[in-house]
């Protein structure tokens, strides 16, 4: 099992989110990279949220652009404290209160002042289509569902990484439909004859691959978090969401 996958008590201290909280009055090139990294994660949660509560999909852009750009100029970080808690829901707070303040401003000002924070070619079409808003989902449920396949796609993607590393490249091809759904009859015994194992083999490599791929959306879950309680619930959280 990989160590970032499980993380000890102490080991809270080095997440993404909990370098930046103890950033306090002395920000650091680490904490500036940590909080960077989160917003790139948090970008389509964020502008999906911006859809659903009303404005354009390029307002919603636009917005979202310049929120970032504020939390990442910050120069002082002593308002962020342990009692701010998981970065999913202090997100989605310090974003609400944007929105509030930039109503009556949205009109005369330019949003982002021109500035590319987050550029839209790393996400697909598919990722980008998403942001109309669903009308029969509140705009909360709509941020915490991103959050949650947000999660899954970044794991999914170190998932491959390691298999291309270990030269398995096809293998994860092979079975990644199965990290998430069970197979039709058959359908092992025709991978097994494909890959060249023996038929019960392959249950068993699926059986590992889940594990990691477990593991891996722990590990992505427990940068956002600063304790093993709030990973915990945080975990609890992404399966409601996901069983919805």
């Amino acid at each position: 099992m990989n160590d970032n996958a499980t993380r000890p008590a102490d080991q809270f201290s080095t997440t993404r989110w909990s370098v930046v909280l103890v950033a306090g009055q002395d920000p650091s090139p680490e904490s500036a990279a940590a909080l960077e990294k989160l917003c790139h994660a948090y970008w389509l949660p964020v502008c999906v949220f911006a859809r659903r509560k009303g404005w354009s999909e390029e307002d919603a852009k636009d917005l979202t652009q310049q929120f970032f750009a504020r939390l990442l100029e910050r120069k002082d970080f002593s308002g962020l404290n342990a009692g701010k808690g998981k970065f999913r829901t202090f997100l989605l707070t310090a974003f609400t209160h944007f929105l509030a303040n930039e109503y009556d401003r949205a009109s005369a000002l330019k949003r982002g002042g021109g500035r590319i924070i987050i550029s839209l070619e790393q996400f697909s079409a598919e990722e980008l289509g998403g942001l109309a808003p669903a009308e029969e989902v509140s705009p909360g449920t709509l941020y915490d569902l991103r959050w949650a396949r947000a999660i899954l796609q970044t794991a999914l993607q170190h998932l491959k990484a390691e298999m291309c590393r270990a030269g398995k490249p096809e293998l994860f091809d092979t079975f990644k439909p199965f990290l998430t759904d069970q197979a039709a009859a058959g359908e092992y015994a025709a991978i097994a004859a494909k890959i060249g194992v023996e038929a019960a083999s392959v249950p068993v490599l699926v059986h590992r691959l889940r594990q990691r791929y477990r593991e891996l959306v722990r590990a992505e879950v427990a940068q956002t978090v600063s304790s093993p309680l709030e990973l915990e619930e945080e975990m609890h959280h992404l399966f409601a969401v996901l069983s919805q």
